[in-house]
């Protein structure tokens, strides 16, 4: 086994940094973009304060996302618990104006080499397609 670290592009969001970081240290935010999970492929989804987990189509058990760690304004880590694979991911933030707060994902997994080598190129395509995603989320808007 070898970590192995994947870090998204960095995109930017219109929404203000506190809006991103209050949004994202509450698990139960995302039952709002429910319909953009697709049902097909991950199902029975659980939504608590601090932690979310769900059935992945074809790994049978409950897959947890916990928050681990967060420091305010800055990044909020969280830890992958029950998966295939033991790691951790977190989203980094900055604000540089107004309405332009910069993210980037950081992915950290236990991989076996051959694992690496067969699904590395999916796993940045997939986590530069999840901040494409949050790119455009209105963050702001989840205050109101």
């Amino acid at each position: 086994m070898a970590e192995v670290k994947y870090e998204s592009k960095i995109v930017s969001n219109p929404s203000s940094i506190d809006s991103i970081f209050r949004a994202g240290s509450d698990m139960r935010n995302l039952q709002r973009m429910r319909d953009l999970i697709p049902q097909d492929k991950v199902s029975d989804l659980e939504f608590e304060q601090d932690y979310l987990r769900f059935k992945v189509d074809g790994l049978g058990q409950k897959i947890g996302i916990r928050i681990v760690d967060k420091e305010t304004d800055d990044y909020i880590k969280y830890g992958i618990e029950n998966a295939p694979v033991d790691g951790n991911c977190w989203i980094q933030m900055k604000q540089v104006a107004e309405h332009d707060t910069r993210i980037k994902l950081t992915v950290r997994v236990d991989l076996p080499m051959m694992f690496k080598m067969m699904i590395g190129d999916k796993v940045q395509t997939a986590l530069d397609q999840v901040a494409d995603a949050l790119a455009k989320i209105p963050f702001d808007q989840f205050e109101k």
